[in-house]
């Protein structure tokens, strides 16, 4: 069943486009293949590619993206413009993204235009990408900021036009998850013909959330980037959008998250940007686990507290011994090592463990714990 037609969620990752506009970040041509492979392979559906109106070395990458033939459909970003269009054809995509300013911030202080220009540069833009036959999908940029009644009027006239969907772009990442909720879900209403698809940005951290709600008010397609790579503080991460989807919606976008954390790191080395280990969903951490109390909990029963088993994201549990920790994690540790104190001495090691993690403010690893064994062993 092809997705894009059965009313699925559909997935459209920009980390090969918004992610590299990360300041700083450059992928190199091989990078972009492995990234776009690993990607496909989970299952994305959609991969916004590149910006062909860049130049030549641009078109060349996105062209060699193309005749990787993934399953995935690639989708380039161009202005409203035709000859940003012809570049993108002459890359061989078959989709186009047509952005254009839609807040009367944007019109008049960046374009120094009117709203009877934008209809005009729409028409225009969207008339030769459909002239050649391209799905295209009609960005509304800063639509967060613009007038809903205006991009209500703008949807209608690229549905009359033919265009396959329009993105609803948070471009500064100023809204919140109640408010996305409502802007699409009028949106929505007000053009109900058109698909819609949601873009946000984590300037006040809420990409992920706005992104979800967005969803929730009935957009279709959701954009992505791996780690949340993008532009200022970045966009709605992949792998957060795809397991809050999945675990607090209900809605599961036919994506294998088995290979999140792979595919994480992968970008996080091409970006030079490493993955912290507190990273949501996928970093090295998140399912480490300390305190006393859910060490024990999670050694009874993982779903007292994990929300998902780790392995469904690529990870492993941990049972940390630091500060906080307790006997039952002591004991865990221990066992995975083949030592076992008699419970009487439980306690007191407990306290050393306690008091040498204190010192070297961290958490004691295998080598650290066996040190602490050979002293207090000495030590008696």
């Amino acid at each position: 069943m092809n997705p894009f037609d059965s009313g699925a969620i559909i997935i459209d990752d920009t980390t090969l486009r918004d992610g590299e506009q990360t300041a700083g970040v450059v992928f190199s041509p091989e990078e972009k293949l492995a990234i776009a492979r690993l990607l496909d392979a989970v299952g994305v559906q959609e991969i916004e590619c590149g910006i062909p109106a860049m130049g030549p070395e641009e078109q060349a990458s996105v062209r060699a993206l193309v005749e990787l033939g993934l399953a995935a459909r690639l989708i380039t970003w161009n202005r409203a413009v035709v000859d940003d269009i012809r570049a993108s054809l002459a890359a061989g995509v078959t989709a186009v993204d047509i952005s254009l300013s839609v807040s009367d911030i944007h019109i008049r202080h960046k374009l120094g235009r009117d709203r009877g220009w934008v209809r005009e540069q729409l028409k225009t833009a969207l008339g030769f990408a459909k002239d050649h036959d391209l799905y295209v999908s009609v960005g509304g940029e800063d639509a967060s900021r613009a007038d809903p009644e205006f991009l209500a009027e703008l949807m209608a006239l690229a549905g009359e036009r033919g265009a396959d969907r329009f993105r609803f772009c948070d471009t500064l990442g100023v809204l919140d998850p109640f408010t996305t909720y409502d802007r699409i879900r009028f949106l929505r209403e007000s053009v109900p013909a058109l698909d819609l698809e949601v873009h946000t940005h984590n300037d006040l951290g809420m990409a992920t959330a706005n992104a979800v709600a967005g969803i929730r008010a009935g957009a279709r397609f959701v954009n992505t980037t791996v780690n949340g790579l993008g532009e200022r503080a970045g966009n709605a991460a992949l792998e957060e959008v795809v397991m809050a989807l999945k675990h607090a919606c209900g809605i599961d976008p036919g994506i294998d998250t088995r290979r999140f954390v792979e595919l994480s790191q992968l970008v996080g080395r091409a970006s030079c940007r490493p993955v912290p280990e507190w990273k949501a969903v996928v970093g090295e951490r998140v399912f480490a686990h300390e305190s006393g109390l859910h060490a024990d909990g999670v050694l009874k029963h993982p779903g007292n507290y994990e929300g998902f088993d780790p392995a469904e994201v690529g990870l492993d549990r941990q049972i940390v011994l630091g500060k906080h920790s307790g006997r039952h994690g002591l004991r865990h540790r221990l066992a995975a090592l083949g030592i076992a104190l008699p419970a009487g001495e439980e306690q007191s090691f407990m306290e050393l463990v306690r008091a040498r993690s204190q010192v070297l403010k961290r958490q004691l690893s295998d080598g650290d714990l066996l040190d602490l064994l050979v002293e207090a062993h000495y030590a008696a």
